[in-house]
């Protein structure tokens, strides 16, 4: 096979995404044939060395999983959480491929959210540079503000920089539609927060050219190979 790289090894086996895996192997979690490696970039053969995480041997997962998620309110966007909250494994606990998220939610946020093992797709459809379009169905306490849309379209200042929506559209008199390209934290509620609008739910109905649909709430789906090949279009993977 050759070498490859160490967290792209760890990524296949459906660990971690990559930027995980990275975060793994400085803090001295990986090793490699009972070495620990903490050099991002090291590369190995995966079908000649021994690869662990956290003493716990890894191997490479040869079919791939991708699920849409309908997370709900409440839960947390993790596979584990130490204190025991509700997460995303309550869902897909029943599975034995080791899934991880992609992207986040915040826990009152709803909708969906993806679940694979596939490390490459996960980078790629996380990293700034795809920029994969998401949107979100907010519903609204009170009247809308005046010129609220022209605002988010043209973009607002936040304490970290310049936030704005790619599109926006009134759905009725308690729920408007927001589609954005970014994923800093809580992004969509600030821009809310920052023109006068009382988010009272939140969901993301799209991810990139995937859909929510008709999930039910707590439940997932098999991505088909229409979504599947769609998705990795937009990534160029």
């Amino acid at each position: 096979m050759g070498d490859m790289r160490l967290n792209k090894i760890i990524a296949d086996a459906g660990i971690t995404s990559r930027r995980g895996a990275d975060e793994l192997i400085s803090s001295g979690r990986v090793s490699v044939d009972g070495v620990i490696v903490r050099e991002l970039g090291s590369k190995f053969d995966p079908e000649l060395v021994q690869v662990s995480v956290d003493g716990e041997t890894i191997y490479r997962a040869l079919t791939k999983t991708y699920l849409a998620l309908h997370k709900p309110k409440g839960v947390l966007s993790t596979m584990f959480d130490p204190d025991g909250r509700a997460s995303l494994s309550d869902f897909v606990d029943f599975r034995t491929e080791r899934l991880f998220h992609v992207g986040r939610l915040d826990k009152d946020s709803e909708g969906l959210i993806l679940l694979t093992n596939d490390g490459d797709l996960t980078f790629r459809a996380t990293h700034p540079s795809f920029g994969l379009e998401k949107t979100y169905i907010i519903e609204f306490d009170g009247l809308l503000p005046s010129g609220v849309d022209k605002s988010l379209l043209k973009g607002i200042e936040l304490e970290d920089g310049m936030g704005r929506v790619t599109s926006f559209k009134e759905l009725s008199n308690r729920w408007i539609e927001v589609t954005i390209h970014e994923g800093r934290y809580h992004i969509i509620r600030r821009l809310m927060e920052a023109v006068g609008v009382n988010v009272l739910r939140l969901i993301r109905t799209r991810f990139g050219p995937i859909s929510l649909g008709d999930t039910p709430e707590g439940r997932w789906r098999d991505l088909n190979d229409g979504e599947l090949t769609n998705l990795r279009k937009v990534l160029q993977f």
